[in-house]
């Protein structure tokens, strides 16, 4: 029996699985977030050592009986000069070099289209697109919170606050959002959201990202403010699935595969703008909910790499056995 391992790597967390060649999960696990733009170098290799440990003593094995492993590692490849130091943490933590690394939307891809031609859009802390057609692969968005990751939970709650700052001095009327992020933020005064969120915070990414549930919430019940921020997000996720068909070569006669993987579709009413939103562009895309997870995705990428793809059998017992949701 083989064990293959996928490690989904994220801003707020990092997910593991281990699977068998029969397409059965042995276990799963979860460990801090492995972004090391944010906390540093070193937090890397600490998620990724907990992570594999905690799998190990699950399956009652020793990482040398893992047979391949794909590491989706977030912010690898958009530092050129730290991709081999980060190509060389897996080896540490599983004693061997039968892995491979990459950025964490392979996982993504992976997972929600079991390997198929087709894209995936990331909408989690980060936002991006991934697609592949033909063995040609490509992404699109994925910049980081400052300048980029549109429709992503960092995004769309970083424009709730902005909207709770701009109601809250009177510069936009004040709708649920407000009082809901401020009880969400447990703060007395408006203006100390202010040293919250930069000095106690420290501007943290996955704190803020979670604010977005705050906007969805406030959105469900009515107020115009958030419910325009999610339109928004929407529209730059779709954005990026009509960058990515051109960049991978699908043609405007070709119907193709889409499906989605981030926390921000958990909720069903942005993941049913989302739906409406792709369904009305110009081009023809095949909407699909996503198969499997993607630290399940990560480990079926660990098993055509290492040159023993699961069979359609294998794959299709992991989607009857691991629904997404």
């Amino acid at each position: 029996m083989a064990r293959y391992l996928g490690v989904d790597g994220g801003g707020s967390k990092t997910a593991l699985a281990l699977i068998d060649d029969t397409g059965r999960v042995i276990a799963r696990a979860t460990a801090p977030t492995s972004y090391y733009f944010n906390d540093g170098f070193e937090i890397v290799e600490k998620s990724l050592a907990q992570g594999v440990t905690d799998i190990c003593t699950q399956a009652a094995i020793t990482p040398a009986e893992i047979d391949a492993a794909f590491f989706g590692l977030p912010g690898y490849g958009e530092a050129s000069g730290d991709i081999e130091a980060l190509d060389a943490v897996p080896a540490g933590v599983l004693g061997h070099r039968r892995y491979s690394c990459d950025n964490d939307m392979v996982c993504g891809w992976a997972g929600s289209l079991a390997g198929e031609d087709g894209i995936n859009v990331i909408s989690g802390t980060g936002s991006m697109t991934y697609g592949e057609r033909e063995g040609v692969g490509h992404r699109v968005g994925g910049w980081g919170e400052l300048f980029g990751d549109e429709g992503s939970a960092y995004w769309i709650a970083e424009q709730g606050l902005n909207a709770f700052s701009r109601m809250s001095d009177g510069r936009l009327a004040k709708g649920p959002l407000h009082k809901l992020m401020k009880e969400r933020l447990q703060v007395v005064g408006d203006l100390d959201v202010v040293s919250l969120v930069i000095d106690t915070w420290k501007g943290n990414r996955s704190k803020i990202a979670a604010l977005a549930t705050t906007v969805c919430e406030a959105a469900e019940t009515g107020d115009e403010a958030s419910a325009r921020i999610l339109s928004a997000a929407v529209d730059e996720l779709v954005i990026l699935i009509e960058t990515t068909r051109t960049l991978v070569g699908f043609t405007d006669q070709e119907t193709v595969p889409v499906s989605y993987s981030g926390g921000m579709f958990s909720s069903e009413g942005f993941r049913a703008q989302f739906v409406a939103a792709v369904k009305g562009a110009s081009a023809s895309y095949d909407l699909r909910n996503p198969r499997l997870d993607p630290a399940i995705g990560g480990a079926l990428y660990a098993a055509k790499h290492s040159g023993h793809p699961l069979s359609p059998d294998a794959v299709q017992h992991l989607s009857d056995t691991n629904p997404t949701r």
